[in-house]
């Protein structure tokens, strides 16, 4: 019952079951209790994490994926973000998008200068149409401030005495005072008492229950909230544009957790294929279901990277280039560069959760949007990917003919989003071809703060 009502915290408090665990094997001074047999370690995670069944079989229906040579990541840039002047020169007379296309492939390539996120976002995430000119942009805003107060005044008018009568309500209420009283604090958007940003927040996130009472409030969606509020400072539009964004993370909310269980094994498909000796390697210590990664896909990365960075991070995600589940190819990067020190130090268990945890706040934003968009088109020129990985990354296999499209291979795999749409827009600012030297990596690393 308490799962159904906050899946979110009954999870993570959970999930801090398996903390506790480590800090108490830290503090055994005998290696052998710092490790639990792989059988008992899955009974152990299962009950820590409800809803995310562990199966020590194969998963049935997934295919197996042997040791496949990719080649060489390529080598990636990234360009300068797009400023307010391309934008405007890429729109007609009416306010029509001229090429969305085009915008797309720069804004995955370099994000957008900060002055244009408040319009940009509302494309992004579906808010506006792309194709829809400034007057009919004009009137779905006024139908859609007219909706968003109409939900507003419905449990604004709610009496004390009937909230008493509805438990629910009554619940969610609770729960997002309390989220709203620590999200983003440290930004000055949010920051001090009576602050007008924090009841905004308060205010959407109340009337979101309205617009979606089954779902209601879930701790984790007010980390989804505050960075689009923060753009559009605007409650209206940030309703919308957060509406939008739960109808793509709706999943990760819900009492069965299927988003997140769905996630975490094909993220665990991808990494094997990129490199299966760290799979194996998790597996021995225990680590095989990568739930140090929970955090990462449950709220997309909010807490790991600075307020400034997470904004750049989702505009390239929203694109929804260069290939189906981008996020994942996000994981797999940090991953991939954290794999030498993991190994190295042969870290067990305890230590694989301490290191990961301790990311936050750590990580070159621009460095592992080079690395995952290097992986992405290095799996997708391999000629031999397994289906189980093209169906992750939305590649649909076709038969070859002689007039092959740009956007085949050889092997008559067609990209979904083919690498021809995101390859042509330059500009370098940052390369990575898959190394790195870590002693500037982590000095890079560690400048990074909070906004």
């Amino acid at each position: 019952q308490k799962l159904k009502k906050d899946p979110y915290t009954v999870t993570m408090g959970r999930f801090s079951k398996v903390t506790n665990y480590i800090f108490d094997s830290f503090r055994s001074s005998d290696p052998s209790h710092q490790r639990r047999p792989p059988s008992e370690m899955a009974d152990f995670l299962n009950d820590a994490i409800p809803g995310l069944k562990i199966n020590q079989q194969e998963e049935p229906g997934f295919e197996v994926i042997t040791r496949i040579d990719l080649g060489r990541q390529p080598e990636v840039s990234r360009r300068e973000p797009v400023s307010a002047e391309e934008w405007a020169k890429n729109m007609d007379s009416e306010g029509r998008i001229l090429d969305v296309d085009y915008i797309k492939r720069s804004i995955f390539k370099g994000g957008l200068c900060h002055t244009l996120r408040k319009e940009a976002w509302k494309f992004l995430l579906g808010y506006f149409p792309w194709h829809s000119t400034k007057e009919e942009r004009a009137n779905l805003q006024k139908r859609k401030t007219d909706e968003y107060f109409r939900m507003k005044l419905q449990w604004k008018s709610v009496s004390e005495e009937q909230e008493k009568r509805n438990s629910r309500l009554r619940d969610y209420r609770s729960l997002i005072e309390k989220d709203v009283n620590r999200t983003d604090r440290t930004n000055k958007f949010y920051e001090g008492e009576d602050n007008p940003g924090l009841i905004l927040l308060h205010d959407i996130l109340m009337t979101y229950c309205m617009y979606d009472f089954d779902l209601g409030y879930v701790q984790g969606m007010s980390d989804l909230l505050s960075p689009v509020l923060y753009v559009m400072e605007n409650e209206v539009d940030a309703f919308w544009c957060f509406v939008s964004y739960m109808d793509q993370m709706h999943q990760n909310f819900e009492e069965q957790m299927q988003g997140m269980k769905t996630q975490l094994i094909q993220l665990s498909t991808l990494l094997r294929l990129l490199d299966s000796g760290f799979c194996s390697y998790l597996e021995s210590q225990d680590s095989g279901y990568l739930y140090f990664c929970f955090r990462w896909l449950l709220i997309r990365f909010k807490r790991e990277f600075s307020f400034q960075d997470i904004l750049r991070l989702w505009e390239v995600m929203w694109t929804e280039l260069p290939c189906q589940n981008f996020h994942l190819l996000l994981c797999c990067a940090i991953l991939e560069s954290e794999k030498q020190q993991i190994m190295d130090k042969h870290y067990g268990f305890n230590e694989i959760l301490k290191h990961i945890n301790e990311l936050s706040m750590k990580i070159d934003v621009e460095y592992i949007l080079c690395k995952a968009e290097a992986i992405s088109m290095q799996m997708m020129n391999c000629k031999e990917l397994p289906q189980a990985v093209s169906e992750i990354l939305g590649i649909e296999s076709s038969s070859v003919t002689p007039d092959s499209d740009p956007g085949e291979d050889e092997s008559g795999a067609v990209l979904s989003c083919p690498s021809s749409l995101y390859q042509s827009i330059s500009t370098p600012v940052i390369a990575a071809n898959g190394t790195r030297d870590s002693t500037q990596q982590m000095s890079e690393a560690h400048s990074l703060t909070p906004a």
